[in-house]
């Protein structure tokens, strides 16, 4: 009888703590062929059909073009970049810190529209820069959203395209529809994170290091 009543306790246990953990933000960054790539309350776990997460995210089909997910028994299909709240908890403040690399630059590691890039960061920079090399590499089609327009640069003015992004990410801050530029050409360098992306944060640099925080 003592056995069965520890095992009753436990599984009542083990169901309330479930029941309990809600997931607040739940984001599709990658999708591949029977694989999906999730940022689920700010951890990035890569999953194969078949899998669940620490969180309790079953990835139930993958391609490129979505992944059916099952959240709380519930399935649903998720396209690239799709960002779905469960609940309605205040977004709670991000903050990331970048380090002046080498050669006196701070470089990091972030996502455009769900697609790994590296950026430069420049706070003298208006916007988010890219060549149109870079843009194709992440599915931008520029040529058919963009407004045409022109930018200043170290060799004088070019022709860009005025373009809007699903979403920017840097470590665990993610900010949507940000305006970016695609400059013709295929300019050396990184992509360029400005002041389209970075006046959203709170910026703040001391010695070799810049802090980004998220506002709430």
């Amino acid at each position: 009888m003592k056995k069965s009543l520890s095992y009753l306790l436990l599984s009542m246990t083990l169901s309330y703590g479930a029941a309990i953990h809600a997931i607040e933000k739940l984001e599709v960054q990658g999708l591949f062929s029977n694989k999906a790539v999730l940022m689920i309350d700010g951890k990035r776990h890569i999953l194969a059909v078949g899998e669940t997460s620490p969180e309790g995210v079953k990835v139930i089909s993958a391609d490129s073009r979505g992944a059916v997910l099952e959240v709380d028994g519930k399935q649903k299909k998720y396209n690239l970049a799709n960002t779905v709240s469960t609940s309605f908890a205040e977004r709670k403040s991000q903050k990331e810190t970048i380090f002046v690399n080498s050669g006196g630059m701070y470089m990091t590691f972030g996502n455009i529209n769900g697609r790994s890039v590296r950026f430069l960061v420049d706070t003298g920079a208006s916007a988010i820069s890219m060549n149109t090399e870079q843009a194709k590499q992440l599915g931008i089609r520029y040529d058919k959203i963009g407004i045409p327009s022109s930018v200043s640069t170290a060799s004088g003015f070019a022709k860009a395209y005025r373009v809007r992004l699903k979403s920017v990410s840097v470590g665990n801050i993610t900010e949507s529809n940000v305006e970016a530029f695609v400059i013709d050409g295929n300019h050396p360098g990184p992509i360029l994170l400005g002041m389209t992306f970075l006046s959203r944060l709170s910026v703040e640099q001391s010695g070799n290091a810049m802090t980004l925080m998220q506002r709430d």
